[in-house]
């Protein structure tokens, strides 16, 4: 996968926020044009002495009846930036950039297990990593980080509107019936309704979207020295 050259990686935490800012004005909303069918998920872990950084994309095709794993890459990085709400992709997406840019299939989505536009400053990692590659981003996370939705049913494909200080920030979506909600939110160059749709697509047998699930346990393989 080509990577764009946005930006370096050396900034404190004001600096960091500040470029959010900025960058925010960069993306874009639209409708996608055709279906994806070749979607990556990437996924993070830490090592345990909290130094190194391992990452996780795998990508899978779109087929009937499902999805066929295509390929897997990962990338370890030094831990550079500290935990900082907010600025979460400054600690993860170099890493996962460099996981990307293994890739040789032709990705047209990529699923973050993160924020995306469901972030204090709009600008979550699936929004930063939309504005590195040229495809589809989504946020897809498995926790709240802003915002406040009504209540939701039970049954898989039951959405909620999201909701920050007035303004429609995401969905919370159940992937699975009567299972906890995932936090769906744009990325770059898609709207919501595609991000949804695209997602609870992905979300065959589980809770998580097939892409971000095998990132997963990739990584956790990884941190732990299981061979894969």
């Amino acid at each position: 996968m080509k990577i764009k050259h946005l930006h370096d990686w050396n900034f404190t935490a004001a600096g960091a926020v500040d470029l959010q800012r900025r960058l925010a004005g960069k993306l874009r909303f639209r409708p996608i044009s055709r279906p994806p069918r070749f979607i990556a998920g990437i996924d993070c872990a830490f090592t345990d002495d909290r130094k190194r950084i391992i990452a996780a994309a795998v990508v899978m095709q779109k087929q009937s009846g499902g999805f066929r794993l295509v390929e897997s890459r990962f990338a370890v990085r030094k831990l550079t930036f500290p935990y900082v709400p907010g600025l979460l992709s400054f600690r993860e997406l170099p890493a996962c950039l460099d996981a990307l840019e293994q890739t040789v299939s032709p990705v047209d989505c990529v699923l973050v297990d993160g924020q995306g536009y469901a972030h204090p400053r709009r600008f979550g990692i699936a929004c930063h990593l939309g504005l590195f590659v040229n495809v589809a981003t989504i946020g897809c996370a498995k926790s709240r980080l802003i915002g406040e939705h009504g209540e939701l049913e039970t049954a898989k494909g039951s959405c909620a509107r999201l909701v920050h200080n007035g303004e429609l920030i995401g969905s919370a979506v159940r992937s699975r019936t009567n299972t906890k909600p995932l936090y769906i939110s744009i990325g770059n160059r898609c709207n919501l309704q595609d991000a949804i749709r695209i997602v609870l697509d992905c979300c065959t047998k589980c809770r998580l979207p097939e892409p971000t699930r095998l990132a997963h346990q990739m990584v956790t393989k990884l941190k732990t020295g299981v061979p894969l």
